[in-house]
């Protein structure tokens, strides 16, 4: 490589997009003195081009934003707020017109954590701000090659600016850069087959609209079934093969990105991927958001015919990563993206933490961490199959969405919560409990998609399962029920939460949920059938385990307090006596 300057940095991050300025940020806030490197060939001032999806936060991201990023006061100011999500169906696909022509799933109240809905090039552009003046290096620039050297060799990025070259020199080497792809072409570290991807091949069309009539979609007057707003959740409009997300912009209220994701097997991009044709689909389909559409100014338009790809590795112990959309992603159905990310990050500051301070176990750290994070990218991989066929049924889409967030709130918000992604033992007791949702043949999940499509095939009415109420499963339960009291106890320290307890409910559940589902498409019949009994012998078997691993864990944490800081102010206070007197402030005056 040719150069004009050398310059060696603790770590370089290749892209100064959401991943790549969020990763920077929690690297300097977690490693005191660490010297970093940004790259990033666009302005520090975004413009419109960089609005890109606008984003819907979920309760993984959100709680990663607010709490370890320290940006609570920031989004809460510059940013809207989400009230979850809500779900519609047309009641006649030939009639659409207003939301009265849909079966409508509203949110019945705020999340159970602070969601937001972003605007991406201003939180990017802010992101970046914030990281330069704590201390990070930005170039402007463009990586034009790169030298990946083995072990803790200096890796080198060589860096196209304005005035020359530049290689810059890094112990280590994260790749934030998205779909540029850049460690995962130079090591063909991407998979991109659909049959690798469990048939995943999806497209999505979107647009950013703004000055919209919003009582088009919202009057804003909801007495009788919400105390949130409906147009401040993440909106979700469902037909044959494709789903469509409404995220409010920025907090004007009349600021949109709406967008299509289609399964190019039934809506081929040929077909949606211009303006005109985007609007035409949805003046046929929804043509509720397309008067909502016409009502404002298009400020773009976008298509990307491909959408989904995973990595192979994702943490080297040659020191690099790859995080974000240069990683990895499916469909932005559950907004998974921020999620992933968030997990992705955290992992890499521990690894680059403990390699800059020589621990012992850094390697084993990169060896593990990127085994968890492999696990977890296909297990997010693996929930993306088969939505064409249950998209456009509300029935089927509406009984995914319930079993999916069983699996969200029970496991994986506790899992994040509590730091469990960060324990060696718990990376292995969870790849077992993937690969028995998941991942081995004649899985948990892939019995219940077996179902549900008998259930279109079929043509079978099963019911309407609504995730926000706790009133359609037995003793009341519903998928956001919590089985430890960690956000109300803030036990937000590592391994605090009792991730333990939230697996052995979820899997006593899931036995509940699939003896209704079975009932309901099949009879008594379908309880009773083979299968299904050995589902219910397994559940509670593995239950079983879980709990007698929960009461080792509690009898280990029966002296350590769920929050350090609260136990010690409470202790603290053991000493207190009221004082009745004020300091003279009268006399200060006249001096």
């Amino acid at each position: 490589m040719q150069s004009t300057q050398e310059l060696v940095y603790d770590v370089v991050i290749m892209g100064a997009g959401f991943a790549g300025n969020c990763q920077a940020r929690h690297l300097l806030l977690n490693i005191p003195n660490i010297k970093i490197a940004i790259i990033d060939p666009r302005s520090p001032e975004r413009t419109t081009k960089d609005l890109k999806v606008g984003e819907s936060t979920v309760e993984i991201g959100a709680t990663f934003l607010t709490k370890e990023l320290g940006l609570y006061e920031y989004l809460i100011e510059h940013q809207a707020p989400k009230h979850g999500l809500s779900f519609h169906w047309p009641k006649n696909p030939e009639q659409t017109n207003s939301t009265d022509d849909y079966f409508n799933i509203w949110t019945n109240g705020l999340p159970p954590t602070e969601s937001f809905q972003l605007n991406r090039a201003k939180l990017e552009q802010d992101l970046l701000q914030m990281n330069r003046n704590m201390g990070a290096t930005f170039y402007n620039g463009r990586v034009v090659d790169l030298d990946l050297t083995p072990k803790d060799e200096l890796h080198i990025v060589e860096v196209k600016l304005e005035d020359g070259k530049i290689d810059l020199k890094a112990k280590h080497v994260i790749d934030a850069a998205g779909r540029r792809f850049l460690i995962g072409k130079k090591l063909d570290n991407l998979i991109f087959d659909k049959e690798e991807l469990y048939g995943i091949n999806t497209g999505a069309s979107w647009v950013h609209v703004k000055n919209i009539d919003r009582s088009i979609i919202d009057n804003g007057y909801h007495p009788d079934t919400s105390i949130a707003s409906h147009y401040y959740t993440t909106n979700h409009w469902f037909g044959h093969g494709h789903w469509i997300w409404m995220i409010p912009i920025g907090k004007s209220g009349k600021e949109l990105s709406l967008g299509v994701v289609y399964h190019q097997n039934i809506i081929p991009t040929k077909d949606i991927n211009s303006f005109e044709k985007y609007k035409a689909f949805l003046k046929e389909n929804h043509t509720l958001l397309y008067n909502l559409i016409e009502s404002g100014e298009l400020v773009d338009f976008n298509n990307l015919p491909r959408l989904a790809h995973k990595s192979r590795q994702m943490i080297s112990q040659d020191n690099w990563y790859v995080l974000g959309d240069a990683a990895h992603m499916f469909d932005p159905f559950y907004s998974p993206g921020l999620s992933l990310t968030a997990l992705d990050i955290e992992s890499v500051t521990e690894c680059v933490r403990a390699k800059l301070a020589q621990e012992a176990d850094a390697a084993k750290k990169q060896e593990y961490y990127n085994r968890f994070l492999v696990t977890n990218s296909n297990s997010y991989n693996y929930i993306y199959q088969r939505h064409e066929k249950h998209l456009g049924n509300a029935c089927a889409m509406s009984w995914r969405t319930y079993l999916e967030d069983m699996l969200w709130f029970g496991i994986l918000l506790p899992m994040y919560i509590g730091k469990w992604f960060l324990d060696f033992e718990f990376i292995g007791q969870y790849q077992s409990i993937a690969n028995f949702i998941f991942f081995k043949k004649n899985s948990l999940f892939s019995d219940y998609y077996r179902i549900l499509d008998l259930v279109v095939e079929r043509n079978l009415n099963i019911g309407l399962m609504d995730f926000t109420r706790n009133d359609q499963l037995f003793f009341k339960y519903g998928p956001l029920q919590f089985f430890d009291d960690y956000l109300k106890k803030t036990k937000f320290e590592p391994l605090r939460c009792n991730v333990l307890a939230g697996i052995k409910g979820t899997f006593l559940f899931f036995i509940l949920a699939s003896v209704k589902l079975r009932y309901s498409a099949f009879g008594i019949l379908g309880v009773l059938s083979p299968r299904n009994i050995s589902f219910i012998i397994q559940l509670l078997a593995l239950a079983l385990y879980v709990a007698i691993g929960e009461q080792i864990y509690l009898f280990k944490m029966r002296n350590v307090p769920a929050n350090t800081a609260i136990d010690t102010m409470r202790e603290e206070f053991k000493n207190y006596q009221h004082q009745p007197n004020l300091r003279s402030w009268t006399e200060v005056i006249k001096a």
